[in-house]
């Protein structure tokens, strides 16, 4: 493997690794601490608002999550397919692999369903369900020439706005009120409509576009060598990035930006966020030589699907139940909402050093 390739992956990996520590301390209910009432901090309570999922029409930092993953998943295929090529194996060893990976994302995202209700339950919207299928629609325009994966791209978003504009099922006829569109209208079909969250299944198509710009960023980065500055060899994702930003946002009171249905604005948007995003991260790894900065995220990123799944099956409240009883006797003068956050910062850096015990024994749950 090539020092350039090691450096992308360096990029990829810091950008995976501070979503996935935002994510394990969501999980923590730090930011709904923030949030509470009982926050003698106003600015922060005030600000940590970012850290949640919008109501309906807008945008908050945290719609910006999974369309952060579509793309990295799309930033890696490249890299993954060139380093299989590289240990020997066979265009059907490869695809062998990208359909069983999509399978498992999909039953994974499925079965997380499950848990809580304690019976089989069919929904599809979370994450890794979405990513089994944009992660093979991508998978299968990697060889394509980037104009034809562009307009696919586009298509698909093309297509989004077509089926919730012109969808006439009485009750579902309005293309962008919560749970009254052709998303939910389609997740009723089978029985898997969240009508309470008013998130759609549906969402894995426009969201598409993400792993398919992720994907076709990732060949650039293959192919184009580093030349001087980071705002000069990147012009082209910083380009992309700023355009994408003002289609979303002109295109706003025409198509309103909804992270819960994924409306075709929502996916410029965050498109355009996540491109530059990334460039901060190339900016950050390679103006910072010095790798072990980047340790702590490194942990996170190897093991992302590990530390997610654990997170979701209630490792946060295991950790918390073992740690409740001593931060109870240390800090009960304290009051209760700087106990909770102290408790809460306390599962976060567990969660962290099991990453980093897995990571010093390389060991990796990967699929």
């Amino acid at each position: 493997m090539t020092n350039k390739t090691i450096d992308r992956y360096l990029s990829l990996d810091v950008f995976r690794g501070f979503i996935m520590f935002l994510l394990i301390a969501e999980f923590t209910g730090i930011f709904d601490s923030l949030i509470d009432e009982k926050n003698p901090i106003p600015w922060l309570a005030s600000f940590s608002h970012q850290f949640h999922h919008h109501p309906w029409h807008g945008l908050y930092f945290w719609d910006l999550i999974q369309p952060f993953f579509m793309f990295m998943v799309g930033v890696s295929i490249p890299f993954a397919v060139k380093n299989r090529k590289a240990k020997g194996e066979t265009d059907k060893e490869i695809w062998k692999h990208a359909l069983q990976r999509s399978f498992w994302l999909l039953f994974l995202g499925w079965a997380l369903y499950c848990i809580g209700p304690g019976k089989i339950v069919f929904k599809f919207q979370n994450v890794l369900a979405q990513l089994s299928l944009t992660y093979l629609i991508a998978f299968l325009l990697k060889d394509f020439n980037r104009n034809i994966q562009l307009i696919i791209s586009i298509l698909l978003l093309i297509l989004t706005e077509i089926l919730y504009r012109n969808w006439q099922i009485e009750g579902f006829n309005e293309p962008f009120s919560p749970s009254k569109n052709f998303g939910t209208w389609l997740d009723l079909q089978y029985g898997g409509a969240d009508i309470r969250g008013s998130w759609v299944s549906f969402n894995a198509i426009p969201t598409a576009a993400h792993t398919i710009w992720g994907m076709m960023t990732g060949i650039w980065l293959l192919q184009n060598e580093p030349k001087g500055s980071i705002l000069k060899n990147h012009l082209p994702l910083i380009l992309s990035g700023g355009l994408l930003l003002l289609a979303g946002y002109l295109g706003d009171s025409f198509t309103p930006i909804i992270k819960r249905i994924s409306t075709s604005t929502f996916v410029f948007v965050s498109g355009g966020y996540t491109l530059l995003l990334l460039v901060f991260f190339e900016w950050l790894v390679r103006t910072i030589k010095w790798n072990a900065s980047f340790s702590l995220l490194q942990y996170i990123s190897m093991n992302a699907l590990f530390i997610y799944l654990f997170a979701h099956i209630g490792g946060g409240e295991l950790i918390e139940s073992c740690i409740l009883p001593f931060s109870n006797a240390l800090l009960k003068w304290s009051g209760t909402w700087f106990s909770e956050l102290v408790l809460q910062l306390l599962v976060l850096s567990v969660f962290v050093l099991i990453c980093k015990w897995m990571f010093d024994r390389k060991i990796f749950l990967k699929i």
